[in-house]
């Protein structure tokens, strides 16, 4: 799949096999894809914590309220990134690379707020996050059942030339 096709193909997927496990293989590309992710000043503030236990994840699905279906996604990788001015930037640029890199394979993904979300620092201990750093997302991931294809703006609505 080129660049350009996974950019437009990707979408949140909310439903997935449960049965059917990810590849080691597989999670190691998606998260060093994460890590090599536009970073302000090259700080590289992220660590990924990849979690397949169906326990913890089925934990992170009852705290994240708008993420039950963590604990039917085979993999959640919970991205943190140590606080600093760019922290929020660079996760989410993280989480963006982690989201396109699952759709390049093939599998279904879904990003889930973590920052700013009452469930985060309860999410972030148990996953084992050091204090110093903060959850910025959750990306669900595995074999879709059902992609949605949600109505996109046009390019004519959200494209200025020169200024609003």
């Amino acid at each position: 799949m080129d660049a350009l096709e996974v950019l437009r193909g990707r979408r949140s997927v909310r439903v997935y096999d449960a049965q059917r496990p990810v590849a080691h293989g597989q999670i190691e590309t998606i998260v060093d894809c994460g890590r090599l992710a536009a970073t302000a000043r090259n700080t590289q503030p992220w660590e990924f914590i990849v979690v397949t236990d169906p326990t913890v994840r089925a934990a992170i699905a009852a705290l994240a309220t708008n993420g039950p279906f963590i604990a039917d996604a085979p993999v959640c990788i919970a991205v943190a990134c140590q606080e600093g001015p760019y922290y929020l930037e660079d996760g989410c640029s993280a989480t963006q690379n982690l989201l396109l890199a699952a759709h390049a394979l093939g599998l279904g993904s879904c990003w889930v707020a973590g920052d700013k979300k009452p469930y985060a620092a309860a999410v972030a201990d148990l996953v084992g996050v050091p204090g110093e750093y903060r959850l910025v997302s959750l990306v669900a991931v595995g074999h879709a059942l059902s992609v949605p294809h949600p109505k996109k703006r046009a390019l004519a609505e959200v494209l200025h030339w020169e200024k609003f």
